[in-house]
C-alpha cells in the first residue's frame, strides 16, 4: 500500500486530534447520527432517537459541550432549545470509519476501561 502524503500541518494535526477528542464519546456519535436524520431537534427529541438509558442532565452536559466546541448550535425557540449540526461535513466520519479496516474486522481490541 503507497504511503499516502500528509497534507496537515502541525497545527492542523492538534485540531482534527481535539475534534476526535470531542466527539469521541458513545453518546455525543449517538447526538451526530439523530442530527443527520432530522434537524433541528430539542434534547427531549434527541434522547428519544439514541440508544441509551443516558439521563437529560447528562445528555444536556454533552449537547452543551459539542456546542462550546462549535460542532453544534443551538437556537432558543420558546421553552426549548432546537440543536443542529453546525456543518454537516462532520458526519462524513461515520463514512471514514466504515471504509476503514479496522472498523470491518476484529483486529480492533477496544478498551475495557
Amino acid at each position: 500500500m503507497p504511503k499516502l502524503k500528509n497534507h496537515l500541518n502541525t497545527e492542523q494535526i492538534i485540531r482534527v486530534a481535539e475534534i476526535l477528542k470531542t466527539i469521541g464519546h458513545t453518546v455525543r456519535l449517538q447526538i451526530l447520527e439523530a442530527l443527520e436524520e432530522k434537524e433541528p431537534l430539542t434534547v427531549s427529541e434527541i434522547q428519544e432517537r439514541i440508544e441509551s438509558d443516558t439521563e437529560q442532565s447528562l445528555l444536556s452536559h454533552h449537547l452543551i459541550k459539542l456546542k462550546d466546541r462549535g460542532i453544534l448550535r443551538c437556537e432558543k425557540q420558546g421553552m426549548n432549545v432546537l440543536y443542529r449540526l453546525e456543518d454537516r461535513n462532520i458526519l462524513k466520519i461515520f463514512t471514514c470509519m466504515e471504509s476503514c479496516s479496522l472498523f470491518n474486522n476484529n483486529n480492533f481490541k477496544e478498551s475495557r476501561t
